[in-house]
């Protein structure tokens, strides 16, 4: 798990992404597609076109980092390209990273008496 400070901001870049970008052309796309500052600390999420594969980019005030997770099987849930960048919360990456909707997680267990 990325550790995310409280305050950090996480942004989707919507649509499809080269995953052949590394660092320096991710922080390009973010600067020059998203007209943000790639330094500012916030996260930044970028998705392959088959689905399975997503990109961290961060940069904690030291460094930049990129981040890799594939997944063996399913695909990473995306907003429409027609949104263009959208936020989400720390938890909801907490989700999106374990393959869960991120837009509506669902509990698989309530209890239904108290004591």
């Amino acid at each position: 798990m990325i550790p995310v400070p409280s305050g950090v901001r996480v942004w989707i870049a919507t649509g499809c992404t080269d995953m052949r970008r590394g660092m320096n052309g991710l922080a390009l796309q973010v600067q020059e597609g998203l007209k943000r500052d790639p330094h500012a600390g916030d996260l930044y999420i970028f998705r392959g076109r088959r689905g399975n594969l997503i990109k961290v980019l961060w940069h904690d005030g030291l460094g930049m980092s990129l981040y890799a997770k594939r997944l063996e099987r399913g695909r990473f849930i995306w907003p429409s390209p027609a949104d263009g960048v959208v936020a989400i919360t720390p938890s909801q990456l907490g989700y999106m990273l374990d393959g869960i909707d991120w837009r509506n997680p669902v509990r698989t267990w309530r209890p239904e008496v108290a004591g």
